[in-house]
C-alpha cells in the first residue's frame, strides 16, 4: 500500500472510552483491506501514506493523529474532541 485511501468502515472492541474503542480501520482498494489503529498511526506519521473518510454531506475529510492522556488515535480534522466521523461508519466484516 501507498499514497490515500479511504477509510470506510471500523472494528470496535467494548470499551466504553471513545479514544480507545476503535482497534482496526478498513477499505477497499484494488483489494480490500484492514489496519490495526496503531499501522495507520504509524503509516501517517512516518508521512508515507494518508487516509480520509467520506460523509454524508459528499465531502471526503482527512484522517490524523490525535492525543489524548497520552494516547495516540486517529479522527477526522473535522471532529472535535471525539472522532465521531470514523465511529460512525459500519463495522468491517474483512
Amino acid at each position: 500500500m501507498a499514497g490515500r485511501f479511504q477509510i470506510r468502515c471500523i472494528n470496535k472492541d467494548d470499551r466504553r472510552n471513545v479514544y480507545e474503542c476503535i482497534t482496526h480501520v478498513g477499505g477497499v482498494g484494488t483489494t480490500h483491506w484492514r489496519l490495526a489503529v496503531e499501522d495507520v498511526i504509524q503509516r501517517i506519521e512516518s508521512g508515507a501514506e494518508s487516509f480520509d473518510v467520506s460523509r454524508p454531506q459528499g465531502d471526503t475529510v482527512d484522517v490524523i493523529v490525535a492525543t489524548r492522556s497520552e494516547r495516540k488515535y486517529l479522527k477526522t480534522k473535522a471532529d472535535g474532541g471525539e472522532p465521531n466521523n470514523l465511529l460512525s461508519l459500519p463495522e468491517c466484516s474483512v
